[in-house]
């Protein structure tokens, strides 16, 4: 008579990652059904500007879409930069706790720089400038997101990829970040030179200097 013997199934290291994906993915579905029209423009915005002028009040930023695809966001670019860090022996890609890391350092950047972006904005009398142009920035950096996560499912299963299509297509993503910077300066090139001198300090203390200290931290862990 032959034995049944029951072996402990092991959970893989890369089952948190599947249930995150697909959980950005449900997302995803969700706005394509409840924001049919809204998400058929947004998904345009490479191509098109409409949707940033029909969706151009700040109010919008604090949207449930807005806020849906903010976090998925997080996701693609903490799921990004914590390849590099296993393409360079900083980090193991499957490690679930130092994506927690990752993300909640992203996220509480995002939130801390656009806080002191308001306060700055109140202090220099640009309030409604800056609400424009941050939701202006926002959308580019969410499309950028939601096109980087699709990325990230074939990079995060695929380990025989060289780190040279790893390192493109980082440079890719931060050339369209580039680019998104620059069409938000020409859209809004009027108001700018308005103010101008504020602007510059602006755009010095909050779109150059945290980056900067990004980086710094990065490279010195």
């Amino acid at each position: 008579m032959t034995d049944l013997v029951l072996h402990e199934r092991i959970a893989g290291g890369k089952d948190w990652a599947t249930l995150l994906f697909v959980f950005c993915f449900i997302i995803i579905a969700v706005n394509r059904s409840a924001f049919g029209s809204r998400f058929s423009e947004f998904i345009k915005l490479a191509f098109s500007d409409k949707y940033t002028k029909i969706y151009k009040d700040g109010g919008n930023i604090f949207s449930w879409f807005t806020i849906s695809f903010f976090f998925i966001q997080i996701v693609s670019f903490a799921f990004l930069i914590q390849l590099l860090l296993a393409s360079v022996g900083m980090a193991e890609k499957t490690n679930w706790i130092t994506f927690i890391q990752i993300s909640t350092l992203i996220g509480v950047f995002i939130l801390a720089k656009y806080l002191i972006e308001k306060i700055i904005a109140t202090s220099f009398n640009i309030e409604e400038f800056n609400e424009q142009y941050n939701l202006h920035k926002v959308n580019y950096r969410t499309y950028i997101g939601l096109l980087l996560l699709p990325v990230n499912v074939i990079l995060y299963y695929n380990d025989k990829l060289p780190a040279v299509v790893l390192y493109s297509i980082t440079g890719i993503i931060l050339l369209a970040a580039v680019i998104s910077y620059l069409v938000s300066l020409r859209n809004y090139q009027n108001a700018i030179l308005g103010k101008l001198f504020y602007f510059i300090l602006y755009l010095c203390a909050l779109e150059i200097a945290p980056y900067y200290f990004m980086y710094y931290w990065f490279t010195n862990v």
